[in-house]
């Protein structure tokens, strides 16, 4: 691989990130010029001079100053097509970088890292995500598309362990992108390919370096997510992702990962160690942005039940979610809902984002119904006015009382009847 300077690719990740807007990636692929992506979006920013666009020489130039003639990356370029590394701009910025070859060029996508960690306060995470890292042993999941935040939801939960708890805390990560500064904890950051040299063998030696959290950057296979669960039986804390998108399917997928034969095992282990599930997706805001929308399910009774006999028709992890509010539990249509009624997001995005769409659809049209009940104006009170020409006898009056004559003394009436007599 050709490499370039690194001063001018420096410049050009300067340039880029300097030329405004919220950016989460910078693009270099063939063809096309240099471009950021913004809230979602592709844009081709102002660099103050032409950069034409990119040819794969170009690019390969470029990608030469990250890879920096490390022979591991090299190999998975030559041998899978692509390679995942970490890049530091002058200390002012970190990326994750991933180098490939597409129709038969280089190209390569940096998703930016901010050097200061966020808080789950500044994420805007829901208050009970200080319950979950309370957890002193099992397995937490946070699941999602890629791009949608999972690593920096769970940067900002180690930070909150960091800050309160004087914990050994291992991390294997594919690459390292946030940097935990050395606060209460005490932090192992270890890179696939530099430090360890596949999940399940760092995932087993963790084991074995006394940590009380681990962190496995994603569980891509059976031995990985066995080890895992063995980390969690065994008084660990461990935190890791998943590609799902919704709890039930997070389920699915684990016990996918283990043969037929084995799942009912897998079920009972699962039913012993998972402690929380959080699914989690960015949605375009209404007025620009993205917005956080979660799922969030933790371990009761019921959800144990559901997991470990299987759900039904009676016991569906879904609707179990959406009766568990009271301890901070919630589904992506109640958190979709929520951002639709604070004006936040449109109708549309709430039912392109939701799973249930039937179940979104009815809600929306409830609370638009419920919306226009609200807005309609009082109805005013009718009163009939009877003209001053009208006749007399239209008009009307009040009826005159009536004269109630005493019932006459005994004595009087007997009088009366002497007289007659």
């Amino acid at each position: 691989m050709n490499t370039g300077s690194t001063s001018e690719l420096n410049g050009l990740l300067k340039a880029m990130i300097d030329s405004g807007g919220d950016i989460s990636d910078l693009l270099f692929v063939a063809g096309k010029p240099p471009q950021v992506e913004v809230d979602g979006s592709l844009e081709i920013p102002r660099l103050g001079w032409s950069e034409p666009a990119l040819t794969s020489d170009r690019i390969e130039s470029l990608a030469g100053a990250i890879v920096a003639n490390n022979g591991k990356l090299l190999r998975d370029l030559a041998e899978h097509g692509s390679c995942d590394c970490s890049y530091a701009l002058e200390d002012s910025c970190r990326f994750r970088v991933n180098i490939y070859r597409q129709n038969g060029s280089y190209a390569m996508v940096l998703r930016r890292l901010p050097v200061e960690i966020p808080t789950m306060e500044l994420l805007g995470l829901p208050a009970v995500f200080h319950e979950i890292v309370k957890e002193k042993n099992g397995l937490v999941f946070v699941t999602g598309g890629a791009g949608n935040g999972k690593t920096t939801t769970l940067a900002a939960m180690l930070h909150a362990i960091n800050r309160a708890s004087r914990l050994h805390i291992v991390s294997l990560e594919d690459p390292i992108e946030f940097l935990h500064p050395p606060l209460l904890s005490t932090f192992s950051q270890r890179e696939l390919g530099r430090d360890f040299f596949n999940f399940p063998d760092g995932l087993r030696a963790a084991l074995r370096q006394a940590p009380k959290v681990i962190f496995v950057g994603e569980i891509r296979d059976r031995e990985t997510m066995e080890i895992a669960l063995t980390a969690g039986e065994t008084g660990h804390l461990v935190f890791s992702t998943l590609h799902t998108i919704s709890a039930s399917q997070t389920i699915n997928r684990i016990l996918g990962l283990f043969t037929k034969d084995e799942e009912e095992q897998i079920r009972q282990r699962l039913v012993g160690t998972l402690r929380w599930i959080i699914g989690q997706r960015l949605v375009p805001k209404k007025n620009g942005g993205r917005l956080l929308a979660t799922e969030l399910m933790g371990s009761s009774l019921r959800t144990r039940e559901a997991i470990g006999a299987g759900e039904n028709e009676n016991s569906r992890l879904h609707d179990i979610i959406e009766a568990g509010t009271s301890a901070g539990w919630h589904s992506f249509e109640q958190s979709l809902l929520k951002a639709f009624e604070d004006d936040l997001i449109t109708e549309d995005t709430a039912m392109l984002c939701s799973i249930n769409k039937p179940t979104m659809r009815q809600r929306l049209d409830a609370c638009r119904t419920r919306d226009s009940r609200a807005a309609r104006p009082a109805p005013a009170v009718q009163m009939m006015v009877v003209p001053a020409a009208a006749p007399e006898a239209a008009r009307v009056m009040p009826a005159a009382a009536p004269v109630i004559k005493p019932a006459p003394h005994p004595g009087m009436l007997k009088g009366i009847l002497n007289g007659l007599i």
